[in-house]
């Protein structure tokens, strides 16, 4: 039997795969996937058209640690507006509107053949903490 723990990262990571093709099938292309910048880790780095979004993946199993959008507070914005300036630092991003997007994935049945999943875009979802230089 797996720890719990390795079956939280075994759900992040499939929640992390299904938001991929999601996004895909939506006409973003990958830019980047669990990158580190500015000591933070970046899910996903998607382009579509002008558009240069920094996307939160959350995933869940149940709602007994509430809905997954809410997990990302205004800490984790802080966070994630800091790693995406430091990002930015260092990517050509001339013409691009960054922002922030945050994909809920919610799975009853995990592993089991009876598995099911809803996901949720949210487009824009927060705003840039800080000085907000490079947004």
């Amino acid at each position: 039997m797996k720890s719990s723990s390795a079956l939280h990262l075994a759900l992040g990571d499939a929640g992390e795969q299904k938001a991929l093709g999601f996004l895909q099938r939506r006409g973003y292309r990958i830019l980047d996937r669990n990158v580190r910048a500015g000591g933070v880790e970046l899910d996903l780095v998607v382009r579509r058209g002008r558009v240069l979004a920094f996307v939160e993946v959350k995933t869940r199993s149940s709602q007994r640690a509430g809905l997954p959008e809410l997990a990302v507070n205004s800490r984790k914005q802080y966070r994630l507006t800091h790693g995406a300036e430091a990002w930015l630092r260092t990517h050509r991003h001339v013409g691009l509107r960054p922002r922030f997007d945050v994909i809920a994935c919610e799975v009853s049945g995990f592993r089991t053949s009876q598995e099911r999943w809803a996901i949720r875009h949210f487009k824009d979802a927060f705003e840039a903490y800080g000085d907000g230089a490079s947004f």
